[in-house]
C-alpha cells in the first residue's frame, strides 16, 4: 500500500520529505510532482528499484531515462557537456526540458542507453522536487508517469495512488501538474558541430534555446 504524503507547495513539510527519502534509500519507487508532469523516481544506485521502475512503465533499457538533478553543477558529474552546450543548459534551466547528453564514468551502465551511452538529464524547477533532491543529497532517476498502454501523464495524485498503490511505495501530493511533459532535446549532435535535435516538444518552449 502506497503512502500519501500531503505537501504544501511553496512550504513542504520538512518530515514528511524526511519520510519519502528514507523510503528512496529503502529501494522503492514513488511518484512526485514535477514542473511538467508527474513522474516515478527512484535511486539511481538501487539496481533492484530502477528495474521495478522500468517494469511498471513496462519500458526496456532502449527508453531513456532521466536524472533529476539539483543544479547544473550537480549535471556536470554525470553528462561531458562542452561550453556550447552549457550555454543552451545555462538558458533553459532550471526549467521542464530534458537534455540527452553524453554519459559519464558516473552513470551505472545499467541506466544509459546501450547502444548510445547517454543519459536524459535535467534541472527542474518545483519547490517540493527540489526539496527532496537537496535532501537526497544526490540525482534521483526518474521516467514521466505515463501508465502502459497510454500516452498522457498523470496529473492527479489521488488517482495515482489509486491506480499503482501496489507497485509504489509512496505519492507526493502538492497539487495538480500540468499535462504536458517536458520538452526533450538531444544536444550529442553538437559534440560533432551540428545542431541540437528537438526529440519532443513538450512544456518547454524551444525559443529559449534559440531553435
Amino acid at each position: 500500500m502506497a503512502q500519501f504524503f500531503e505537501l504544501h507547495p511553496d512550504n513542504p513539510q520538512l518530515r514528511l520529505l524526511k519520510q519519502a527519502v528514507a523510503l528512496l534509500e529503502r529501494g522503492e519507487v514513488i511518484a512526485v510532482p514535477t514542473d511538467s508532469s508527474y513522474a516515478l523516481v527512484c535511486h539511481l544506485d538501487d539496481k533492484d528499484a530502477v528495474d521495478r521502475l522500468r517494469r511498471i512503465r513496462q519500458v526496456d533499457d532502449k527508453h531513456h531515462l532521466t536524472l533529476l538533478c539539483r543544479d547544473l553543477s550537480e549535471l556536470a558529474n554525470y553528462a561531458k557537456v562542452d561550453n556550447k552546450q552549457y550555454r543552451l543548459l545555462k538558458a533553459a534551466t532550471p526549467g521542464p526540458y530534458t537534455f540527452l547528453l553524453e554519459a559519464t564514468k558516473e552513470v551505472p551502465r545499467r541506466v544509459s542507453h546501450p547502444q548510445r551511452k547517454t543519459i536524459g538529464l535535467r534541472v527542474p524547477d518545483h519547490k517540493v522536487l527540489c526539496e527532496l533532491l537537496t535532501l537526497h543529497g544526490a540525482p534521483l532517476l526518474a521516467t514521466t508517469l505515463i501508465p502502459p498502454g497510454e500516452t498522457e501523464p498523470l496529473n492527479d495524485a489521488q488517482d495515482i495512488r489509486e491506480r499503482f498503490e501496489k507497485q509504489i511505495g509512496a505519492v507526493i501530493d502538492a497539487g495538480a501538474c500540468t499535462l504536458e511533459p517536458t520538452t526533450v532535446v538531444d544536444l550529442t549532435p553538437m559534440g560533432a558541430g551540428d545542431d541540437p535535435v528537438v526529440i519532443r516538444l513538450g512544456r518547454g518552449p524551444v525559443s529559449v534555446l534559440g531553435l
